[in-house]
């Protein structure tokens, strides 16, 4: 049985991942030292025999015992709110628990997947962002720590790979959403659902014509597992090209939730992009891979999930909590 050690296990993305791995028939050990992350996302895995969960700072150095097949560093604040608060463990994780992360592969002579961003790709100059963009990033900017964070981890994981022969792989992840995300973690549709569901104004930045495209999780998590069998050393984009305004999105999780809110707009924070949308040629053509979950139907999934969350807020409140 092969196994896999997932960093940022608990978190949004990692927990997905978990899901899937051992429902492929994996042995999974999540790293998580909960900076961001939540229990909540892997509790329902801690019965089962083939997963075990660590506590941990991918930051210092990393041990685990017997053999490792594969590692998924998605370890990282990941949401604007997360890495403005946090922004120099955003740093450290990007750099410090890459190269950790990247020593244990070397030494278990495990295949290294890291997860990086879209944000490599800053505020584009080129639209659709293709993989051979080399980005518009700010580097001293408030959303630095995050993109050059990726960034940097993307060029350690390329050095690995030519210098010490680490088989890597990069996934460049655009918005997703799903269950499981917080309801304040600074990303649109959380804020979008949270504000719907309790009718308060739903708060669009800017004007609401920045454009987003938006990947339902389980195609994003599909796309990661095939890139991480292939051969495919240098990075590929993972993400839903079909774009919309966030004011379209705005609009469209109201309706969804029979809301009665309003949108209402408020100035846009520095640096924010102005258009995201993947081209996703290569990972058509090199992984077989494209998303099938629509927009309707994935929002549709993630609102039976953010009702619950409401309510458990909504209930947390009234008790005093």
């Amino acid at each position: 049985m092969q196994r896999a050690l997932v960093t940022g296990g608990a978190g949004f993305l990692g927990s997905h991942l978990c899901d899937r791995l051992l429902a492929d028939g994996l042995q999974v050990i999540a790293m998580d030292n909960l900076l961001t992350g939540d229990l909540s996302n892997i509790e329902h895995l801690f019965a089962n025999p083939n997963f075990k969960f660590i506590k941990y700072d991918v930051t210092e150095f990393i041990h685990v015992e017997g053999p490792i097949d594969y590692i998924f560093h998605f370890a990282s604040p990941a949401s604007p709110i997360d890495y403005l608060e946090f922004p120099i463990q955003t740093l450290k994780v990007g750099s410090l628990g890459t190269h950790k992360a990247l020593g244990l592969a070397k030494a278990k002579n495990a295949t290294f997947l890291l997860a990086s961003t879209s944000e490599c790709y800053g505020d584009p100059l080129v639209h659709p962002q293709k993989e051979d963009y080399w980005g518009n990033v700010n580097p001293v900017g408030p959303r630095g720590v995050y993109d050059e964070a990726k960034r940097f981890a993307e060029a350690m994981t390329m050095a690995y790979h030519r210098y010490h022969g680490v088989k890597t792989r990069i996934v460049r992840i655009f918005n997703t959403y799903g269950p499981r995300m917080r309801l304040r973690d600074g990303r649109a549709l959380p804020a979008f659902f949270q504000q719907a569901l309790t009718n308060e104004p739903v708060t669009v930045f800017g004007d609401g014509t920045q454009t987003r495209s938006f990947c339902f999780v389980s195609d994003l998590i599909d796309g990661i597992v095939r890139l991480s069998r292939s051969e495919e050393v240098l990075p590929v984009n993972i993400g839903n090209p079909h774009e919309i305004t966030i004011r379209e999105a705005a609009e469209r999780v109201i309706k969804l939730c029979g809301s009665t809110s309003q949108v209402v707009c408020k100035p846009l924070p520095v640096d924010d992009p102005k258009v995201r949308q993947p081209d996703i040629t290569k990972a058509r053509k090199v992984l077989g891979w494209e998303p099938k979950v629509s927009l309707e139907d994935g929002l549709r999934m993630t609102l039976e999930y953010f009702k619950k969350a409401v309510a458990k807020q909504l209930a947390a409140k009234k008790n005093g909590k």
